[in-house]
């Protein structure tokens, strides 16, 4: 990896752009309990940012702070510049920030469509009462909202199952329904959440195969929670990671594989 002044070269030659999002000295506690303790680092304009550690070592927390979901009881979280003040779930979304859920988040009842339609709603300009009679700027409004979600269906491969309930869906094409529906909101930052958990090997290739395409297509910044070592080794461009609620390592992935700090707490050691 070699540093420039606006952000740094990938082995691969990829240029990585400026600082999109920063997190500085965060600690969040609950109550007498510290999940993070005293954590900074950024993420960058294009790149792929992994979130790795232990059970128990506060990665989900950090997501939430990141999402905005929780506020640092210490610490202050800068987004393009500029400090983030305390915001409501919604307004981080109209900030740009979309994310997937560790534990599926679907409507089941509804259909992987509408599923995905509901990502568009922080666009919506018409109010309740225009879209429910369904006319004029509502009509237009809904259509050009269908026709992208139309685009990410046929990205994500899911043509075949667009008016299908979701609740009918297997786990993986759910995970894969969440992904679209993030990406619905056109995100700037996409947070993902063990997008990996519970699919099994083709499952995750597909996905790899898509979080990489929304990176290079979209040139979406991804930050993700992975507990599969080969997915993330794949596809980060920088791994920070995190033990008891404190980071251990910060790095490109071959820095970390060989952080023996991180071998020791997270990775494991081999014995002959």
């Amino acid at each position: 990896m070699k540093d420039t002044t606006e952000g740094y070269v990938t082995a691969d030659g990829r240029q990585i752009g400026g600082v999109l999002m920063e997190m500085k000295n965060i600690t969040l506690q609950f109550g007498g309990v510290k999940a993070i303790t005293d954590i900074s680092f950024d993420i960058r304009e294009g790149e792929i940012r992994a979130i790795i550690g232990p059970n128990g070592a506060g990665k989900s927390s950090m997501l939430n702070v990141i999402s905005g979901f929780y506020v640092p009881t210490v610490g202050e979280v800068w987004f393009h510049g500029k400090k983030r003040p305390q915001m409501k779930p919604y307004q981080v979304a109209q900030q740009g920030i979309a994310r997937t859920f560790q534990n599926i988040a679907l409507f089941k009842g509804m259909s992987t469509l509408d599923n995905i339609m509901t990502g568009r709603m922080t666009m919506m300009n018409t109010n309740l009462v225009t879209q429910a009679m369904w006319w004029g700027k509502a009509q237009r409004e809904e259509s050009e909202h269908r026709e992208k979600v139309e685009k990410i269906i046929d990205f994500l491969e899911i043509q075949a199952i667009r008016k299908t309930p979701v609740g009918r869906l297997p786990y993986g094409l759910q995970k894969r329904v969440e992904l679209g529906r993030a990406l619905a909101a056109e995100p700037k930052l996409l947070l993902l959440d063990e997008p990996m958990a519970g699919m099994n090997v083709e499952e995750k290739e597909d996905m790899s195969r898509f979080i990489l395409d929304v990176n290079d297509e979209f040139g979406t910044t991804i930050a993700l929670i992975e507990h599969d070592m080969g997915v993330v080794m794949d596809l980060s461009d920088r791994v920070v990671v995190m033990d008891y609620g404190k980071k251990i390592g910060d790095g490109t992935p071959d820095e970390v594989r060989n952080n023996q700090e991180v071998i020791d707490a997270y990775l494991g050691v081999e014995h002959d």
